[in-house]
């Protein structure tokens, strides 16, 4: 009897531990790939994903077709084929789905144009963090979420065997708070790096003899550099700042790019969604029905997004004085008398776009930077953060433009990094 007893506590527990795993072992490969479409079908893209195949809780799709919608007037989406392997895929309790890495095997494709032969390869393409929100309606919060980050290995463009562009690796990636799929997203940190780009521009001149002279002259024929960039987006405000765009490239100059926003909050996505779809809606995008639409997200992006600063800045790494040597010797005269040309015509070319104010503002950092080619900065700084409605209308005064943004031109001044 106390064996009986056993073995049917044992039976019980058995079938209770195969109830509590069910879910586990329920996940649908066609709905998952399904729910792909549903999601990312309105952003512009076109999946055919036939055959999925589980395997424990990996999905893979041999033979994927994926749609990129071209530009307005386009007859036909741009598409390729490919595998694709979802690891980690989970559901979600709203019917939506998870998974840790998507992975998508490497790409070798030739071409050919005009009898030059080209190859492209790209490796270790992958996405992490796929999130997949479920629901009728996907919000514009979800789909600040659908990737956490994307990241390839070397990349490589080849022409009749020699290689033109060449990338160690890209990444971008986003980290959110309190973690990725909140319907309740606080705020999103984004990071960009494509590292180690080359170029080799010397095979220019076999197109286009004049273009590849200038290249030559200037000392382009190879260059090497990085593009970094950073943002941060707090989603209670609205507030947007972009700390860092970067393009620096080794004995040629460096331009960076930061910028300020506010008010680019939830319910202003959500009022840009809606009109969008009302576009959408409409068929004919010339219809009075679209461009009502269209025009109300315009309005609302004046009346809602305000600039709290902005910042460009140029260093040169020799490229300036490169031009000015090259195209003072193409005129027959030596870079002295280049520098002081140019600095003479900036003033009158200023005052001929018919803007007093910027003569002053401009051409005295001109004049200093084309002495000694080293910064050259454009600085916009209000005194608070003020709507883009409220520039706009101060644009028929470019006066009152300038002193509301806070307008200021540097140059040879050393990089505020703070």
């Amino acid at each position: 009897m106390k064996s009986f007893k056993i073995t049917r506590l044992a039976l019980l527990a058995s079938v209770a531990s195969v109830a509590l795993l069910q879910p586990a072992f329920a996940l649908d490969a066609q709905a998952f790939v399904d729910r792909i479409q549903a999601v990312w079908g309105p952003l512009g893209y076109e999946f055919t994903l036939n055959d999925p195949q589980l395997d424990g809780d990996t999905i893979t799709v041999e033979n994927a077709t994926i749609g990129i919608k071209g530009a307005e007037g386009a007859t036909e989406p741009t598409s390729f084929t490919t595998s694709l392997t979802f690891s980690g895929v989970k559901e979600t309790s709203d019917g939506g789905y998870t998974a840790d890495t998507v992975a998508l095997p490497d790409v070798e494709s030739d071409m050919e144009d005009a009898g030059v032969k080209g190859h492209v390869s790209l490796s270790d393409i992958k996405l992490t963090g796929f999130y997949l929100p479920g629901g009728d309606t996907v919000t514009p919060i979800q789909l600040l979420q659908l990737v956490g980050a994307i990241s390839t290995g070397p990349l490589s463009v080849t022409r009749n065997g020699e290689e033109v562009i060449g990338i160690e690796s890209m990444e971008s990636g986003s980290t959110f708070e309190p973690a990725q799929g909140s319907a309740d997203l606080t705020s999103l940190s984004s990071t960009l790096a494509i590292n180690g780009i080359t170029a080799d521009l010397s095979t220019v001149k076999e197109e286009d003899a004049q273009a590849g002279a200038v290249i030559e002259g200037l000392g382009l024929t190879n260059i090497a550099g990085d593009v970094t960039g950073s943002f941060n987006w707090s989603m209670a405000d609205g507030h947007m700042s972009v700390d860092q765009f970067l393009f620096d490239f080794a004995d040629v100059g460096a331009v960076d790019l930061t910028f300020d926003l506010t008010g680019l909050t939830p319910a202003l996505l959500t009022k840009l969604q809606e009109a969008n779809k009302a576009v959408e809606a409409a068929g004919d995008p010339t219809s009075e029905a679209a461009q009502a639409a269209q025009a109300m997200m315009g309005m609302e992006l004046l009346q809602g997004l305000s600039i709290g600063g902005a910042n460009l800045r140029y260093d040169d790494a020799s490229l300036a004085g490169k031009a000015l040597e090259f195209f003072a010797k193409a005129q027959g005269i030596d870079k002295a008398q280049m520098v002081e040309g140019l600095k003479a015509m900036v003033p009158q070319m200023i005052a001929g776009m018919g803007i007093p104010e910027l003569v002053d503002l401009v051409a005295p950092p001109v004049s200093t930077f084309l002495d000694d080619p080293k910064s050259l900065e454009v600085d916009v700084a209000p005194a608070s953060p003020t709507s883009l409605l409220v520039l706009m209308a101060a644009a028929s005064n470019p006066a009152s433009l300038i002193t509301a943004l806070g307008v200021t031109v540097t140059a040879n001044e050393e990089a505020n990094n703070d």
